[in-house]
């Protein structure tokens, strides 16, 4: 069966974390970066020709994705392509994915591709598509939605949540809404065939209609022109609209079955490979329920913290709680709680630096302090 991906970056914002890069390519996990996740399972699904959207700051998505490599996949025409809706959009802002796909529409009609697979790159999970896809086919609707139970609680904005009926048909569906327990929450995966979404993609766009939530999936079943089939999903989903929910799904990784769910549940997670020499760790040291990536040097203490490549804890510095990426330093006596290091950042000896679970400190990528 032949399908094509597109994997939007996101339009989420984490303050400082997407001041100079977009959603997707926000480091995770101590090697990681948001966007493997889906590029790995569309890649073990089989799909090679796969469109990347993102509309700013993606130079750093593009050198961590280079020519796709690492996913099997391969840049280039009939392959991997990166799309900037806004290179050859007419329009200053964005309005919605609709816009995007139909940006994009070249690459839409490309090849012989029967289905389309969408996913969003901040909403982490390990999935078999090909189980997804089999189901949308035996469903004989127009679009599939992957959902997640036990999210929707009253209090958090989902994108889009669905109501199910006794016989698993779709009762109710809301979005940009704080839907209530009993409500799926939506996982933006979405499988359609090319034909049929090209068309609707057409007419919505030429209605004025942008918004795959509210435009294509809400408004057309509304208008009884979209039947719905629902794929639940029930392993570990991470969502990371906010930097609260990035600094605790990063330290969710710490649990075991958590991390054995997310990277070992289908299939392995790639990454870009940059090896590195084994990391030291000193004779003082004192590293507890960490993840600890490859080039580093502990020197100091470090608790129930993430530690990215090549990050230095110099004797007497204490971390905990923390997220520190690639090639930060902690100097001497430095106590370090609740905080979110970028790249490259350096912690002068004896700085101290506390946040909170839900206000975590972020230090922008590059500085001092």
């Amino acid at each position: 069966m032949k399908v094509m991906g597109f994997v939007f970056s996101s339009d989420a914002g984490l303050g400082d974390l997407t001041d100079k890069r977009t959603m997707a390519s926000i480091p995770f996990g101590g090697r990681y970066r948001l966007v493997d996740f889906a590029l790995s399972n569309l890649s073990c699904a089989g799909v090679r020709h796969v469109g990347i959207v993102a509309r700013h700051n993606f130079q750093s998505l593009m050198n961590h994705i280079g020519d796709g490599e690492e996913w099997g996949l391969e840049l280039g025409e009939g392959g991997m392509e990166f799309l900037t809706p806004y290179a050859t959009s007419n329009v200053h802002s964005y309005r919605g994915k609709l816009e995007s796909l139909y940006s994009a529409m070249d690459f839409l009609e490309f090849g012989g591709q029967e289905y389309v697979i969408m996913t969003d790159a901040n909403i982490l999970c390990n999935i078999d598509l090909n189980k997804v896809l089999a189901s949308h086919i035996a469903s004989g609707k127009d679009v599939t939605v992957v959902t997640k139970d036990g999210v929707a609680d009253g209090k958090r904005l989902l994108d889009l949540a669905i109501k199910l009926d006794d016989k698993g048909e779709v009762e109710d569906m809301v979005v940009d809404y704080a839907a209530p327990a009993g409500y799926l929450a939506s996982m933006d995966i979405f499988v359609t065939s090319k034909l049929w979404l090209m068309d609707r993609v057409k007419e919505l766009i030429a209605h004025n209609r942008y918004h795959m939530d509210r435009d294509l999936v809400l408004g057309g079943w509304q208008r009884g022109r979209v039947n719905l089939n629902v794929y639940p999903f029930d392993g570990v989903v991470m969502f990371n609209d906010t930097t609260e929910e990035y600094f605790a799904n990063s330290l969710a990784l710490i649990d075991k079955d958590v991390r054995h769910d997310l990277f070992g549940r289908n299939h392995p997670i790639y990454t870009k490979v940059r090896d590195r020499v084994p990391t030291y760790y000193g004779e003082n040291c004192q590293i507890d329920g960490c993840i600890v990536a490859d080039g580093c040097m502990l020197g100091g203490s470090a608790r129930s913290s993430v530690l990215f490549r090549q990050v230095e804890i110099a004797p007497g510095a204490q971390v905990e709680d923390c997220v520190i990426m690639n090639d930060s330093v902690v100097g001497k006596g430095a106590q370090l709680k609740n905080v979110i290091l970028d790249k490259e950042v350096t912690v002068t000896p004896g700085a101290k630096l506390f946040g909170t679970a839900k206000n975590p400190i972020i230090v922008k990528r590059g500085e001092t302090v």
